[in-house]
């Protein structure tokens, strides 16, 4: 039985991934609650681990008096000298309890308080573990899905990445290694890891890990926007002038960062929808930054608003599309990027805006560019025109609703005193 005991304890240390000493106490603590339950509360227990025989000794502690008046914290000192001759009154004695003599219901509670102190301490473990690792990538194996998202399985813990945390498009498979972003780490909550695969923060620790350059500081990165699943857009700068950031980052023949693209699409079901990164210079000049950060698409002019934090970019008509990108996902990725309001206008619409007349039937009709530029090209070119032109005419121009071109006709007809 004393052999059996210290098996135990050593099984359970190396399966917890506890100390023995943790394992040890949550036992002698699941005792003397236990002891109490059996002889009451007010009752003093000891309980004591011997190392080298493997064996737990038990002591009720009673206190040597002349007259006893409570029998569970006291003793006499007649008794107490049939146990130990020397005892003299005022000294505590232990008289020695057997572990099956605490009965069934108290080996329940052992049993019970043992598993509950076992798992507080893993969870004391885990998070003493990760809380260093918040903001950094872990890697673990898809365990099972419930409710609130995936469980991933990190080592001896696992970790929550939230439907909110996970990249549209991603299918998740039992079993399959995915790497994610520790977002929280909790003491007790469970599950105590939450990671996140959309998180900007991400593909930057990608960067991080897969350029050396970059763990030494010789390459920045200085600002990141992502839409997940879609496009990243990451700017970096270099403290060494012989060191392109750009080539660094992607590598000779995209080879760095065909890896990171590689664990962004890991779990893609559609491999046509692959999330894209554009590793653009940064620039302190943000007028400089955003010919940049527009990349693919071609920049002809910049003009800027410190003011308002604006930038009025302007790019030649066959760029437009490829400026503002799929449903403006590009000059918003740029705006994030910068950290400033971009307005992108094509050659055309910019020198539109410089005809005063034009420039008023915009802002009174409160039309987008492309929309009043097809007035434009059909010669109506200021309020005045606007106003005569046939209703009918101008909503087969401008492809709106009837009452809609109405409204607007009506504005323009109060602004000139129609």
């Amino acid at each position: 039985m004393q052999g059996e005991l210290k098996r135990v304890i050593e099984s359970l240390s190396k399966e917890k991934g506890l100390s023995k000493e943790i394992v040890i106490e949550a036992l002698i603590e699941g005792i003397k609650v236990a002891a109490k339950r059996k002889f009451g509360n007010k009752a003093h227990i000891e309980v004591k681990y011997d190392e080298e025989r493997g064996d737990l000794e038990i002591y009720k502690l009673k206190e040597v008096v002349e007259e006893v008046k409570d029998k569970e914290a006291e003793i006499s000192l007649e008794e107490a000298r049939k146990i130990s001759p020397n005892i003299k009154i005022g000294d505590i004695i232990g008289e020695r309890v057997e572990l099956q003599d605490l009965g069934r219901i108290a080996a329940q509670i052992v049993k019970q308080l043992f598993s509950q102190r076992l798992k507080l301490a893993e969870k004391q473990l885990i998070y003493d573990e990760y809380k260093y690792k918040l903001g950094e990538i872990v890697s673990g194996y898809i365990h099972r899905f419930d409710k609130r998202g995936v469980i991933l399985s990190v080592g001896r813990a696992e970790a929550l990445l939230p439907e909110e945390e996970q990249v549209p498009g991603e299918k998740y498979i039992r079993g399959h290694r995915l790497k994610a972003l520790v977002i929280e780490v909790y003491r007790q909550q469970e599950p105590q890891i939450i990671v996140s695969r959309s998180h900007p923060a991400f593909v930057k620790k990608l960067f991080e890990k897969e350029v050396p350059e970059i763990q030494e500081g010789i390459v920045k990165i200085v600002a990141i926007a992502r839409e997940p699943g879609s496009r990243t857009k990451i700017a970096v700068t270099s403290t060494n002038p012989n060191i392109d950031p750009v080539g660094t980052c992607i590598g000779v023949r995209g080879s760095r960062i065909s890896v990171i693209l590689e664990e962004l699409n890991i779990a893609k079901a559609d491999k046509k929808e692959r999330e894209k990164i554009d590793v653009v210079l940064w620039d302190p000049d943000p007028a400089k930054f955003v010919y940049n950060a527009l990349a693919p698409a071609e920049c002809s002019r910049v003009i800027v608003d410190e003011e308002n934090k604006t930038l009025e970019v302007i790019v030649p008509d066959d760029q437009l599309s490829l400026a503002i990108g799929k449903k403006g996902e590009n000059v918003r990725l740029a705006s994030k990027l910068i950290g400033w309001r971009i307005d992108i206008l094509s050659e055309t619409q910019y020198l539109r805006r410089q005809e005063p007349e034009f420039l008023k039937l915009l802002k009174v009709t409160e039309l987008s560019d492309e929309t009043a530029g097809y007035l434009y090209e059909a010669d109506i070119k200021d309020l005045k025109t606007l106003v005569e032109t046939p209703l009918e005419k101008i909503a087969e121009l401008t492809k709106l609703p009837l009452e809609e071109v109405e409204k607007i006709v009506e504005k323009a007809k109060k602004e000139i005193g129609a």
